[in-house]
C-alpha cells in the first residue's frame, strides 16, 4: 500500500480511485476530519489555531500571505508523507477546487521536485479524453502495487 498525495486534494473521484485500488489517499478530506475530531479546535467551521500559520512556515516564507501559510499547515505534511503523486491538472471546479493559485503553485512545485512516481495529467475535454484519463490512473494505481 502506498501513500498516494491526490491534486486536486479535494477530489473525491482521486481519493476513490486511489482507496480501490489499495492505496492510501493523502486528501483534504483526511487532514480535516483529524482537525474537526480533535478536541479543543473551538473556531468551527475554521477548525485552525493561531498556531496553523507558523507552522505553515516550514513550506512558505514569512512573505508569503497567512492563507497560504495556514493551508501549507494542511498540505505540507501530506506532501512530505507522499510515496506518489497524481496531479490533475486544469480540473473542473466540480472535479475539485483548491481555492488558493498560490497554494497550489507551492503544492505542484513540491510534489515535482520530491523524487516519488507521479502522474501528471490534463483535465479531460471529451468523453474519449476522459475513458484514456481514466485508463492512465487505472495503470499508474496497478503500477505501484496493491489490490484490484
Amino acid at each position: 500500500m502506498v501513500k498516494v498525495f491526490i491534486y486536486p486534494a479535494t477530489s473525491l473521484i482521486l481519493s476513490d480511485m486511489v482507496a480501490r485500488f489499495g492505496h492510501t489517499p493523502l486528501s483534504s478530506a483526511v487532514a480535516i476530519r483529524e482537525r474537526i475530531q480533535t478536541p479543543g479546535l473551538e473556531s468551527p467551521p475554521l477548525q485552525i489555531t493561531p498556531e496553523e500559520p507558523k507552522k505553515g512556515l516550514k513550506w512558505a516564507a514569512v512573505e508569503v500571505p497567512a492563507g497560504v501559510r495556514g493551508r501549507m499547515s494542511l498540505y505540507g505534511p501530506m506532501v512530505e508523507a507522499a510515496e506518489a503523486a497524481i496531479i490533475i491538472n486544469d480540473a473542473d471546479f466540480s472535479f475539485g477546487c483548491m481555492g488558493c493559485a498560490r497554494t497550489n503553485e507551492l503544492i505542484k512545485f513540491l510534489l515535482r521536485e520530491k523524487k516519488i512516481p507521479k502522474l501528471d495529467l490534463n483535465y479531460p475535454k471529451n468523453e474519449e479524453e476522459g475513458v484514456q484519463f481514466v485508463s492512465a490512473i487505472k495503470t499508474f494505481l496497478t503500477d505501484l502495487g496493491g489490490a484490484k
